[in-house]
């Protein structure tokens, strides 16, 4: 797989398990197992975890020709979590529950405390990806 891709699977992964941690503290892990017809906390991470990794993968694919350094990580990986917040947390989730797209609601306060999660794992998520990939690129240019 290519080093890139890996990377951002890799700080996908980083930034949904601090997201996921503050899912857990706010109860949320059955909801999302609910989607899949569950109540399980484990499910619930499982699947977050799931989703965390593919979109990690999508920001390289529409990303990662604008991600250079730590402070664009930074940037594009907060815009990418605003993005999520809107297409996963506005839309697709509440749809995939039953309860329609909840645009209307974008600024109730536990849809902002949904924006304030996407948003750290975007952050992270750009960061690790930045770091992986400098990473890998130094280790590469030492051993040839």
């Amino acid at each position: 797989m290519d080093q890139k891709v890996i990377g951002g699977v890799v700080g996908g992964l980083a930034g949904g398990v601090i997201f996921g941690m503050l899912m857990q503290m706010m109860g949320m892990m059955p909801m999302i197992a609910s989607m899949i017809g569950s109540t399980a906390t484990a499910v619930g991470w499982i699947i977050h975890l799931v989703i965390s990794a593919v979109t990690g993968a999508i920001f390289v694919l529409v990303f990662s020709k604008f991600v250079r350094n730590y402070a664009e990580g930074f940037g594009y990986g907060l815009l990418y979590g605003m993005i999520w917040w809107v297409l996963g947390a506005l839309i697709a989730m509440p749809v995939i529950l039953g309860m329609g797209v909840q645009i209307q609601n974008a600024f109730d306060t536990m849809r902002l405390m949904s924006l304030m999660g996407h948003v750290i794992f975007g952050v992270i998520l750009g960061v690790v990806y930045v770091w992986y990939t400098v990473k890998g690129h130094e280790s590469m240019e030492h051993t040839h």
